[in-house]
């Protein structure tokens, strides 16, 4: 069995923002010469995620307004976390989009669904952060 492990590096222009990184993994995926296997994608920031969903601007807004009902980023006050940092509702945000996604690999391809695509959730962004790509199989 072979492993490949690769970061993924992302500095958004605002503070909350959905980029789709179908491509870089797919990108990984060829770079790793894996044909059957897993595919794991991971933020390896607390206040970022990793999914899958359509790619489709309305639903884009759809999570931002539905995220902001569950957490919202202010009054910051509202926060026991906030302090030092008025980050709490990313950390929040984070933890209802996810960490991370598991795709299967199958004849050298992501096995998505036909709408599927991956994407980074970022939720306290405008600073450099990644998300870990690690695909194992032979």
């Amino acid at each position: 069995m072979k492993s490949f492990r690769k970061e993924l590096w992302f500095n958004t222009s605002k503070r909350r923002e959905y980029l789709n990184i179908t491509p870089q993994v797919q990108d990984c995926l060829r770079e790793s010469g894996i044909r059957e296997g897993l595919c794991l994608v991971n933020a390896m920031h607390i206040t970022a995620s990793v999914f899958i969903n359509d790619d489709e601007r309305g639903l884009h807004q759809d999570f931002e307004r539905w995220l902001e009902k569950l957490a919202p980023e202010k009054p910051h006050s509202q926060y026991a976390h906030n302090g030092f940092e008025d980050n709490a509702d990313a950390h929040l945000k984070r933890q209802i989009m996810g960490r991370e996604v598991v795709v299967a690999i199958t004849d050298g391809k992501l096995d998505l669904g036909h709408w599927e695509q991956i994407f980074y959730g970022e939720y306290d962004g405008m600073r450099r952060k990644r998300v870990l790509v690690k695909i194992i199989g032979e």
